[in-house]
């Protein structure tokens, strides 16, 4: 949500350097990683946790679903943002709501030391690889978006970062692959990168991967949203159906002390109930991954996984 004005460090210490003014990473403006996880989340310190007795539950699933393509299969995702390289001196960025640019410029002592806090989960993907590394037959879907002010040399860096920290673990983009293919190929990592011109360039990076994004406060409108878009048809590879609620400014104004936290965990059990009924599968109705808010705060991951079930009584 902001534009950084300086990258802190170069993703990780695994590649073994700090980002000095003078560095390609010195003068990136922006960036943001987001993904739907299988296996795992980010939490709000930034740090990638398993989730719990879930954490190795590809391998779990019943052998029959191992050969089922990815984008046939229910998937927990999870809808924590990584923004990264931000120091206290980053205006927000001009593509957020006038409100938040309104913010930043009237009481920048209380946005800018937040916006400061996300650039904590710049060493996250190393995280994500040592944690996959002791998991060998769990897989994530990474997706990278925003890259306001990023020029093609900076992309190229970028990239660079993203081989050396996940190397040969990176699945080649192609037809969407069954586990049983990832696991014979060692492969743990499917990386989707909203910026085509890039993606042409690299066989190890994926489409931007399309997001069902209802934008609403209220979970009815939320899910008449989302059943829509299921009417409409599901998109032929890898996609999200979110669950997330987003704030909108009536919202912010009538709620000034109010949190996303405190407006999404009420409504939970509401979008609980929506999940259980999902089916996945290659139908036109039926959903792939589904991603969501604070998603450790209750069944949601178990619920998903169990989606698939269904797909053995076909």
């Amino acid at each position: 949500m902001a534009r950084p004005e300086h990258f802190r460090k170069c993703w990780t210490p695994r590649l073994g350097e700090v980002a000095s003014p003078e560095s390609p990473l010195a003068s990136v403006r922006r960036g943001r990683t987001e993904w739907p996880l299988m296996g795992g989340q980010v939490s709000a310190s930034g740090n990638f946790q398993s989730c719990g007795t879930n954490a190795d539950w590809m391998s779990a699933l019943c052998p029959l679903l191992w050969d089922v393509p990815l984008h046939h299969l229910s998937i927990p995702g999870s809808h924590d943002t990584m923004t990264y390289c931000l120091d206290k001196k980053s205006p927000i960025a001009q593509s957020q709501s006038w409100l938040l640019q309104l913010l930043g410029k009237v009481l920048p002592c209380i946005t800018r030391p937040i916006v400061l806090k996300w650039s904590t989960t710049q060493d996250t993907l190393t995280e994500i690889s040592e944690w996959l590394e002791s998991h060998p037959q769990e897989v994530v879907i990474l997706a990278c978006r925003d890259f306001d002010g990023l020029t093609d040399n900076l992309h190229e860096y970028l990239v660079a970062c993203i081989n050396n920290i996940f190397g040969d673990m990176l699945c080649p983009r192609g037809e969407v692959p069954t586990l049983n293919q990832l696991w014979t190929r060692g492969q743990q990592v499917i990386l989707s990168y909203e910026e085509a011109s890039v993606v042409s360039r690299h066989r190890e990076l994926w489409p931007g991967i399309p997001y069902w994004w209802g934008d609403q406060v209220k979970p009815q409108e939320l899910i008449h949203y989302l059943e829509h878009m299921k009417r409409c048809g599901r998109p032929g590879g890898l996609f999200v159906a979110g669950i997330n609620l987003t704030e909108n400014l009536t919202y912010i104004l009538a709620h000034p002390s109010e949190s996303l936290e405190k407006m999404t965990l009420p409504n939970l059990p509401c979008l609980r109930a929506w999940v259980r009924e999902q089916c996945p599968g290659p139908g036109v109705r039926c959903t792939n991954i589904i991603a969501g808010d604070f998603i450790g705060a209750d069944t949601f991951v178990s619920d998903v996984i169990r989606l698939n079930d269904k797909l053995l009584r076909c």
